[in-house]
């Protein structure tokens, strides 16, 4: 899990409560794929309870790795860039229950309540900047010989 502050505590309770009008509860079984790497993002989620694995396509082997995320946080930033398409997979590795938001509806309410559209923007900014670093010492792990990790 990342350290940078979630969502649901960070964001001001008016645009939470206005974010949450879009919400609906979702629930996925053990295994199941959320999402797959190059699908369409049209939707992100706030995990509830359990964890989702985050993965990248490695050709010739199985999808690695590069997070897990737990209860509280966001799953999912693909769906606020165009072509909306998803930079990871994602599966459950447990139970998980969601709050899951409809992207194009989330873009809609960012662009007519600018201040909710700047907040969100800010948090799921630091979110992609926690992912990206996240995957890049996975993948640093993953294909750097022991002992030769650039510092």
């Amino acid at each position: 899990m990342t350290g940078r502050p979630l969502l649901l505590e960070t964001l001001p309770r008016v645009q939470r409560d206005r974010l949450f009008t879009l919400a609906d509860e979702r629930d996925f079984r053990p295994g199941s794929t959320l999402f797959d790497e190059g699908g369409v993002a049209d939707r992100f989620w706030l995990i509830r309870s359990g964890e989702v694995a985050l993965d990248v396509y490695v050709p010739g082997r199985r999808p690695q790795v590069v997070e897990t995320l737990g209860p509280r946080q966001q799953l999912g930033w693909s769906w606020i860039f165009p072509p909306y398409r998803w930079h990871l997979g994602a599966r459950a590795l447990g139970p998980v229950r969601t709050w899951e938001f409809p992207a194009a509806e989330v873009r809609e309410l960012c662009t007519a309540d600018t201040e909710l559209g700047y907040e969100l923007m800010l948090r799921c900014a630091a979110l992609i900047a926690d992912r990206l670093q996240a995957t890049r010492l996975r993948l640093l792990d993953l294909y750097t010989p022991h002992g030769n990790v650039p510092s």
